[in-house]
């Protein structure tokens, strides 16, 4: 179990030079990240965005790459993120009619952000990074 700082002391977590480094940040940017981090937390939402990073462009496509979701929780997490302009749907006009979804400039800076934690989980995968209780 990790302890705290003496008292007084400042905790400067692993590969920080700078205690300081988030202190700057004001509450607007706090409620911001919070919004950010559990629209992307949301069940399967990280699994739709890399998806969509993929490759994936049909619906279908979606499904074959994420493994367990429904197609109902599928519809919904793809509305939700063309609401947050991460995903674009594009319907082409063709007998019968294509609906496409693709990343969006936005949902692509998102991804980019993101690629740190996709690379630490790939190494992490087989260590326990469950909450010890």
């Amino acid at each position: 179990m990790a302890s705290s700082p003496p008292s007084g002391e400042s905790f400067t977590p692993p590969g920080q030079n700078r205690p300081d480094i988030y202190e700057h940040i004001d509450d607007g940017v706090c409620r911001s990240f919070q919004r950010s981090v559990e629209l992307v937390g949301k069940k399967w939402t990280a699994a739709v965005l890399l998806a969509a990073m993929r490759g994936a462009r049909r619906f279908v496509d979606y499904r074959s790459r994420i493994t367990g979701i429904s197609n109902q929780l599928l519809s919904q997490r793809l509305r939700e993120l063309e609401g947050h302009q991460l995903i674009e749907r594009v319907v082409v006009p063709t007998t019968p009619v294509q609906i496409l979804y693709r990343p969006t400039e936005r949902g692509a800076d998102l991804m980019r952000v993101l690629h740190p934690l996709v690379e630490w989980s790939a190494t992490s995968e087989d260590e326990d990074i469950r909450p010890s209780s």
